[in-house]
């Protein structure tokens, strides 16, 4: 079976490594705090945890990010709704479109600040939603009108 077709939006690099900072501040937060409490910052248990801390959060803020997006496709077909996603653990995910219940589209802070959106095809399946994540608003709402239409096509319970 051949990949999905379609990439993300060439901002979704930007959202993530967004989100990734984002997660990081807090722990850069406790070890000034845990810095200012000991009171001794040039030990080596806080630069050894600083610098550590430091390159882990460099890779995942600068390189995770553009691992995901050369993984990351998404695809909607007559039939199916297909994803690729993931960067250390992929997963393909494939909804066919009579399973289909419902087409939801979120936007956060972030992804409104870069104009994302992300598209969820909840489905009659124990495996949960699809999602398709960081895609240009215009690209989001184009997929849950062609999703919505496809799905109104089929004759079927969505069970």
């Amino acid at each position: 079976m051949a990949d999905p077709q379609w990439r993300p939006s060439t901002r979704a690099p930007q959202l993530w490594a967004i989100n990734a900072a984002l997660m990081w501040i807090p722990v850069f937060i406790a070890q000034i705090v845990w810095g200012f409490v000991d009171g001794r910052w040039t030990t080596w248990p806080h630069v050894v945890v600083f610098v550590v801390s430091l390159a882990v959060a460099a890779t995942h803020v600068l390189v995770v990010p553009q691992w995901r997006y050369r993984v990351h496709r998404w695809e909607i077909s007559a039939d199916a709704v297909y994803t690729k996603t993931g960067w250390f653990t992929q997963e393909r995910r494939i909804a066919p479109i009579s399973r289909v219940q419902t087409v939801d589209t979120e936007r956060g802070p972030i992804d409104r600040m870069l104009g994302l959106a992300t598209v969820t095809v909840t489905t009659a399946s124990s495996a949960g939603a699809v999602t398709i994540t960081a895609l240009d608003r215009e690209v989001a709402d184009r997929t849950v009108a062609q999703l919505t239409e496809i799905a109104g096509r089929n004759v079927g319970d969505a069970t």
